[in-house]
């Protein structure tokens, strides 16, 4: 299907509560992440990967202490870094270091089929609809870009990283920032109006209006929120060439 030069290119999705069930991320991943912190950091706390991590959460938790916030002590021993994790974790800091060391947790329980990527039961048709019509698909989630791949290249629906084009985590900028936005649609290589970002949070569609794109809240549950971006319950609901006026772009 051809699409008009004015039309929506790319759909930007957001992963906990839009693609993916929230209970996944709070009821699965985050408790997988939070048992094996401390034996992930002792069998592989010293491979250069997860040494960058700890560098990132070193320097996290100095800014901690200057902002006089009071984590735990820290150490470079793996209890003492875990125990910095899930202190993190359970302050739900979006830190770009721990969202890395998570996914390198999370790795291994796909690896083993311990975990089984969840998405919503209209996801994989949508996905496939979209990319029929020509639009392109991408990810924008504050867990990292190897937690995002993991969780669609292990789904229970199957593989559905070839229908994925980019995938975007808070390396590029913070969800509620417009600047975020404004990088992701310069790697994307398109104006920030032919990109529809779809969320569940209405700060992040905010900050993505401001810079220009078009937005669409997803509720999947619960009572619809006053309606300060056009709302959605399921991706059906999102047509295969969705004009830029009817998703909230602000001319």
């Amino acid at each position: 299907m051809a699409l008009e030069p004015a039309g929506v290119r790319v759909i930007l999705l957001d992963i906990e509560g839009t693609t993916t069930p929230v209970d996944f991320v709070f009821g699965t991943l985050f408790p997988f992440a939070r048992r094996h912190a401390r034996t992930f950091l002792e069998a592989r706390g010293t491979d250069s990967e997860v040494s960058a991590d700890r560098a990132l959460l070193r320097a996290e938790h100095a800014a901690d202490l200057a902002a006089g916030e009071a984590p735990p002590p820290w150490s470079e021993e793996p209890a003492a870094v875990a125990a910095y994790v899930l202190w993190l974790m359970d302050r739900d800091r979006k830190s770009t270091g721990l969202k890395s060391l998570q996914g390198k947790i999370w790795e291994e329980g796909y690896r083993t089929g311990a975990l089984r990527g969840e998405v919503y039961h209209d996801v994989p048709r949508a996905f496939v609809r979209w990319r029929n019509a020509g639009r392109r698909i991408a990810i924008f989630s504050s867990g990292s870009v190897l937690a995002q791949k993991l969780l669609f290249s292990h789904s229970r629906a199957g593989d559905l990283t070839p229908l994925i084009d980019a995938y975007f985590d808070t390396t590029i900028g913070p969800k509620k920032e417009a600047v975020s936005y404004e990088r992701i649609a310069g790697a994307l290589e398109v104006a920030p109006v032919a990109v529809l970002f779809v969320s569940d949070v209405a700060a992040e569609l905010d900050a993505a209006r401001g810079a220009g794109m078009a937005t669409s809240l997803c509720v999947r549950s619960g009572e619809t929120p006053p309606p300060t971006h056009p709302v959605i319950r399921i991706f059906d609901e999102i047509p295969s060439a969705p004009n830029s006026p009817q998703f909230g772009v602000q001319g």
